[in-house]
């Protein structure tokens, strides 16, 4: 197993980038408030809400961070006729994202809601509903008349229901000689067969290949699987211990880059945005992935769903 070298490559031209992001598209809501007592009803603090924040979440964070870096980003996903839905929409349209939203008339917008007290997260509530087939069935066909637009296709899963199709959109992808990237979930990786790199995280991969025991176990593992799916590379983000690049020519390990962990929501969405952007510019997988785990290194140390601009990766 290769050791990434530490050399930084220079920054490059992401304007030109064409980043298609398609998946389950939520809204982040943040409540921060004061903690001062506990409740006289249960044993639980009280938050007096001062002040309320709101962000794209799931498939649209991985839209906004592949916008932050400076790329041509468009945003493929199914929201509620909501108010959460509209902005979601005001959200994407301030960060300079291409929207392609269907509204589903059956569902509400997927809401994660979090409350903040003395800068810790102290509670989360969900609220989420799947898409219905119709909506769904147009989204595909929407997809791929937009193939032709972009070059980089991430599809973001993350088990809510908006990628029942995501198959269809892989071959159709590869067949167009798009790069597609994505990031899986659940109890069965067939579907994601054929994508060029898939970007599991270490329970996530468990989940499909077993427990191992050592590193040459791990490596046999994740390559015996990444062969079965045809995909081109593997990447194992594997948080503190860093991530991992399974090719068919190499294995090339990246320690963690985070100077200070604050926060990791949202941290492999920067992550696969970053890998993305990166592939889209010319760079090669090693380099791609040694810039994403700098990004994923950088994005901990911000509260909440966060963002990492070019500026930050290159200066």
């Amino acid at each position: 197993m290769n050791d990434a070298l530490i050399t930084r490559p220079a920054a490059p031209a992401l304007d030109t980038v064409r980043i298609l992001v398609v998946g389950d598209i939520m809204l982040d809501r943040y409540w921060f408030g004061d903690v001062s007592r506990i409740s006289p009803e249960a044993p639980v603090p009280i938050v007096r809400i001062e002040r309320r924040e709101e962000r794209l979440g799931g498939a649209a964070n991985v839209a906004r961070n592949a916008a932050a870096l400076g790329a041509h980003t468009g945003l493929l996903g199914v929201v509620g006729a909501d108010e959460a839905g509209l902005q979601v929409e005001h959200l994407l349209h301030d960060d300079g994202i291409y929207s392609y939203l269907q509204r589903d008339q059956a569902i509400s917008t997927i809401i994660k809601l979090r409350v903040i007290g003395r800068q810790q997260q102290m509670l989360r509530i969900d609220f989420e509903e799947a898409p219905t087939d119709t909506v769904l069935r147009d989204k595909l066909i929407q997809f791929n008349a937009l193939l032709p637009n972009y070059d980089v296709i991430i599809l973001s899963d993350y088990a809510k229901g908006s990628l029942v199709n995501v198959a269809d959109m892989i071959r159709s992808a590869r067949a167009a000689g798009k790069i597609v990237m994505v990031d899986p979930k659940g109890e069965d990786f067939s579907r994601y067969a054929g994508a060029t790199v898939l970007t599991p995280n270490k329970s996530e991969l468990r989940r499909i290949v077993g427990s191992w025991s050592c590193e040459e176990q791990l490596t046999a593992k994740a390559q015996n699987m990444r062969r079965e799916l045809g995909l081109d590379a593997l990447l194992l983000t594997r948080s503190e211990e860093g991530m991992t690049l399974y090719t068919e020519h190499e294995v090339l390990y990246m320690a963690a880059d985070a100077r200070e962990v604050f926060d990791v929501s949202g941290a492999g969405d920067t992550v696969i945005a970053t890998m993305a952007a990166m592939l889209g510019a010319g760079m090669s997988l090693g380099q791609a992935v040694q810039t994403a785990n700098r990004a994923g290194g950088i994005v901990v140390g911000k509260l909440g769903t966060a963002t990492v601009t070019r500026e930050e990766l290159f200066s």
